[in-house]
């Protein structure tokens, strides 16, 4: 299922009457208003969050502004779309980085919730960002907690700081400098979690707050638990005085109560969300996209940062040329398969396209076969390079020798040439279209 799908689809059935009309009542807004209101409390959304949005964006709505306007159905959409933004955050929250290095990050959260992976995955993340940063296992109470982290530093290629079962105060001193002795400029501190919230998770907490300082403290929560996650949110920024959250598992969250909530209830902001399995499945939050995502308005701006992590530029260039130059060949196609196994899941970059060019199926049915795609890949390995470049020479022969080696059938190793023959034809209208000015560019 696709990012927020079920609230997604709601909201767009809702916006799709408004917009459908001309002029507008201010009854039909009211009417449309409610009907928001259910979709949001079904999507988990915390009740007094609802309430204050919805009386938000009923007071704009109703407005001479938007009642006179020659489209005012997009303008509520324009209202909506503006105080979600607000509600998920206003705009993205950098990490804090101290003037005096390392930068100690403290993270915390209930067992579970895959603090320690996110420990992994933020290092990799700042990392991949020039940092140099260390783990540092202060998690004992757990069985195997630090053989984990272990486990997941070697994943990210970050070093992991541990002293056993020592008391984690001054685990977490000594790593500090360790820190400044190896030029290491981030320090990211995995702290022992608990099934509840209790008075001996939070004393060890603060003690380690007390005595290292941090510059963030952020908070892992599991999105798909909803309302639930929030309430943690809130009772560890009670005591603890959180500086950020990141929500995990957000790729399964189908309704975003948690998203749509821990801001407004906690005042402190997603900074991070993860988005699958892999090390480098971790985002920063951007409500901007996220509220754009919501409304079947996509999220351009991540699927072009998806593409230029994972293509370098002179590949970009090459195929750009090839394109240009209609001498597109199975050996690019092979090369765009490959980017998008390091894009990540085909269906979360489809989720980001705009609901318009996706067509008009439900989010959650517009899936991709992922097997499909490694069929193709397959099938183009077992050809010959020759046979890559000039797949006008497969002959029958040619093809059954194909399809053994990829595991495939002859039909299936037809269908990916006619894919391909209708790829080449849709560049080669795209390239005239663009020269006759055609698609107003």
């Amino acid at each position: 299922m696709a990012l927020f799908s079920n609230l997604s689809e709601r909201l767009n059935h809702i916006f799709s009457k408004l917009t459908n009309r001309g002029k507008l009542t201010e009854l039909e807004i009211k009417q449309a208003m409610r009907e928001i209101r259910v979709a949001l409390l079904e999507a988990d959304v915390n009740f007094q969050v609802v309430k204050d949005f919805v009386a938000k964006v009923s007071e704009k709505a109703v407005g001479e502004q938007v009642l006179e306007s020659l489209t005012p159905g997009q303008q509520v959409v324009k209202i909506v779309n503006e105080e979600l933004i607000e509600l998920l955050g206003g705009g993205n929250s950098k990490l804090a980085v101290s003037s005096n290095l390392p930068t100690v990050i403290l993270m915390c959260g209930l067992q579970g919730a895959g603090k320690t992976t996110m420990c992994g995955k933020l290092a990799y993340n700042l990392k991949s960002a020039g940092k140099k940063p260390l783990l540092v296992a202060c998690d004992i109470v757990r069985p195997a907690a630090i053989a984990q982290l272990q486990v997941v530093g070697k994943n990210a290629g970050v070093p992991v700081f541990e002293k056993g079962t020592q008391k984690t105060v001054k685990t977490a001193l000594e790593a500090i400098e360790y820190a400044k002795a190896n030029l290491l400029d981030t320090v990211i501190i995995d702290t022992a979690g608990r099934l509840h919230i209790n008075e001996e998770l939070m004393d060890e907490l603060k003690e380690i707050k007390a005595n290292t300082n941090p510059s963030e403290i952020l908070l892992t929560v599991d999105a798909m638990t909803g309302q639930d996650a929030v309430n943690v949110a809130k009772a560890f920024n009670d005591d603890l005085e959180i500086t950020g959250v990141i929500l995990t598992k957000l790729d399964g969250d189908t309704r975003g109560g948690a998203a749509l909530s821990i801001k407004a209830v906690t005042g402190k902001p997603i900074k991070f969300c993860g988005i699958g399995e892999k090390m480098g499945d971790l985002e920063p939050f951007y409500p901007e996209r996220f509220a754009s995502r919501i409304l079947g308005m996509g999220d351009v701006l991540s699927l072009i940062e998806k593409a230029q992590g994972a293509i370098e530029e002179k590949e970009m260039q090459r195929l750009q040329k090839n394109l240009r130059e209609n001498t597109f060949t199975l050996e690019d196609y092979l090369k765009q398969f490959e980017n998008l196994d390091k894009m990540g899941d085909v269906n979360e970059l489809l989720a980001m396209l705009p609901s318009k060019l996706t067509g008009k199926m439900k989010l959650g049915d517009a899936r991709v076969d992922e097997n499909e795609l490694k069929k193709n890949k397959a099938i183009i390995q077992s050809m010959t390079k020759y046979e890559r470049l000039h797949p006008e020479v497969l002959k029958a022969s040619h093809k059954k020798r194909i399809a053994n080696g990829s595991g495939t059938t002859i039909q299936q190793v037809n269908s990916l040439l006619k894919q391909f023959s209708q790829t080449k034809d849709l560049m080669k209208q795209f390239n005239n279209g663009k020269k006759k000015g055609r698609f107003g560019f």
